[in-house]
């Protein structure tokens, strides 16, 4: 390994050269109380920044061990390492001027959830920050004494104030991993308590803007606060930092399992409470005000979704008897109707094992959710090929374990089937399961049920490895993320603005390459998608992140990866339109 003193060498001879002569600097270099890695060197200064790594033994960063001892813990903690690095380069601003990312130091920090990510390591020999640096041009001229400056001066400030321990906010990060521990500590709890989900009361469930996730100012929020009827106390494995007195329980309202209606008046807060629920499968950073927003881990969103793709998906149990005897138990379309997607949805959340099914009336298609007493006099269910979800609901719970959490402000026939409504009033919750019960009783619908229970869901498809193609003109393998809501994967677009639990950037972009993973390693032309996709889970369980980049090899920095779930996975391969699969079976 090279000193930084070579490091300097280096740079002083290749000052005011082309900029390919930066591809010198790449290679390891020993600064003493920290390793620099020069992984990457990009081409010019207007592409992708170079990729560095800052390494501290653990015998200098001084972590706790206790900080770390487990998976939970080590997650939380590689994020808030991860902030903590944000910030001192935050701090630092850009060194000097020059050409495109001239100067520019970045991470990969994350928003208000806490996901498993690439942007740090932490080991018990060694903590490492993987960032990315923009090399120093004057047009395509090495600026050699501007590097000098950010890789020898600003990078050993960086590891200074962002990966030793004794420079810490300690008693902020201790706070940061518990808070994180007691959040998976309740989801893991949640099933044994026959809940779907639990919100604490306290939790500040608006945002600041439609287009934010950070929390609306406490001094204008309503902080929410359970009814006693639904009231769940759970002591947790650490303490509640702030708190009056030092016991460890958290009250709130826990949603039981089973179909629960989210009523009330528009403005309300229904919608608020149902995606402060989807986001719930994921930790929240301390502060957030959803941080003890806990939802079971494999909630789906579900919406209607009109143009999406259908492959080989058995819509029976809600879309049959179509004009001219078309059939629906492997159903294909390239431009979906709002019904015909949103029942393709909840088949696909189903073959992929989901716990519970979230959805909004304001994003479902009306004939799709229930058809009233007066359409059904009107058109016959002869001529009616769909079988709306309100007669579906409850046989989903009952055949398959899977709960629904369902807003629904304008169509009261939901009373009969549901087991508890919860209304919204002025933005707090209010249990009136009773009240509603009432009302259905003394003003009945005279809505019949539609159909019988249906006996064969078939929610097994084999997807068809050879239907996945990444390449892009002479590239093999061509995948990106374009936006939170875009994968590039080849040459095929895939629409994901439909799937909303995806949360990060860089979820994004590792769902694309964990496609290709499961497609190169795990698709043998009879394995259905789920287990294909377990086998995913369990090798990124295994091998970690880094090996999503196809072409990474060990002791480089992998590119900026978040961990996705298998759901989002499935949703991505569900919407590329190459994608083929063999007919459905019964699982």
């Amino acid at each position: 390994m090279l000193t930084s003193e070579d490091l300097r060498r280096l740079l002083s001879r290749i000052d005011g050269k082309g900029y390919k002569a930066y591809k010198d600097i790449q290679g390891a270099y020993d600064f003493g109380p920290f390793s620099l890695y020069v992984d990457h060197v990009q081409g010019d200064p207007f592409a992708s920044p170079s990729r560095l790594r800052l390494r501290v033994s653990m015998k200098r960063a001084q972590f706790p061990p206790d900080l770390y001892k487990n998976r939970v813990r080590r997650i939380a903690l590689e994020d808030f390492i991860t902030r903590q690095v944000h910030q001192a380069i935050g701090r630092m601003g850009r060194s000097g001027q020059g050409s495109g990312k001239s100067g520019l130091l970045s991470i990969d920090a994350g928003g208000q959830e806490v996901l498993e990510r690439t942007a740090s390591k932490v080991t018990s020999d060694w903590v490492e920050a993987r960032i990315y640096g923009g090399l120093p041009a004057a047009g395509r001229r090495i600026l050699g004494r501007q590097a000098e400056a950010m890789l020898c001066e600003r990078l050993p400030a960086v590891v200074e104030k962002g990966l030793l321990w004794r420079n810490y906010p300690q008693k902020r990060a201790r706070e940061f991993v518990e808070c994180v521990e007691n959040q998976e500590y309740i989801r893991g709890r949640l099933e044994e308590l026959n809940l779907v989900a639990f919100v604490a009361d306290g939790a500040l469930l608006p945002r600041e803007r439609g287009n934010s996730q950070r929390p609306l100012s406490r001094d204008r929020a309503i902080l929410f606060k359970g009814p006693s009827s639904l009231r769940v106390t759970i002591e947790l494995p650490n303490p509640l930092p702030g708190a009056e007195s030092p016991g460890t329980e958290l009250s709130g309202m826990g949603i039981p399992m089973g179909v629960t209606l989210i009523v009330g008046g528009g403005y309300h807060g229904k919608s608020t409470l149902l995606q402060a629920l989807e986001r719930g499968v994921y930790p929240h950073i301390p502060g957030d005000g959803r941080e003890y927003v806990v939802t079971c881990p494999r909630a789906v969103k579900i919406r209607a979704e009109d143009g999406r793709r259908i492959e080989q998906v058995d819509i029976s149990p809600f879309i049959s008897n179509l004009p001219r005897g078309l059939d629906t138990t492997a159903f294909c379309t390239d431009n979906a109707s709002g019904s015909t997607s949103q029942a393709a949805n909840i088949i696909e959340a189903l073959e992929m094992g989901t716990d519970l099914l979230l959805l909004d009336e304001d994003t479902s298609a009306t004939n799709f959710m229930v058809r009233d007493a007066r359409m059904q006099e009107l058109v016959h269910k002869q001529f009616e090929p769909i079988t709306p979800f309100i007669d579906r609901v409850h046989e989903i719970y009952e055949n398959f374990g899977v709960s629904t959490v369902l807003v629904m402000g304008g169509c009261g026939d939901y009373f009969d089937v549901a087991d508890t409504v919860i209304m919204l009033r002025e933005y707090l919750p209010e249990d009136v399961t009773d009240q509603a019960r009432r009302v259905a009783k003394a003003h009945t619908t005279k809505r019949r049920r539609e159909t019988s229970l249906h006996d064969r869901w078939r929610l097994a498809r084999a997807p068809i490895a050879a239907s996945f193609d990444p390449s892009r003109g002479k590239k093999a393998v061509k995948i990106d993320a374009k936006a939170l809501d875009q994968i590039l994967y080849g040459t095929d677009m895939i629409d994901l603005r439909g799937v909303e639990q995806l949360v990060d950037f860089s979820q994004t972009r590792a769902t694309g390459l964990a496609i290709h993973l499961a497609a190169t390693r795990f698709m043998d032309g009879d394995a259905p998608l789920k287990q294909v996709l377990e086998k995913v889970e369990s090798f990124l369980d295994e091998n970690g992140l880094d090996l999503l980049d196809p072409f990474h090899r060990p002791e480089r920095h992998p590119g900026s990866f978040a961990r996705p779930r298998t759901l989002e996975i499935a949703a991505a391969i569900n919407r590329l339109r190459a994608v083929s699969f063999k007919p459905p079976r019964s699982n």
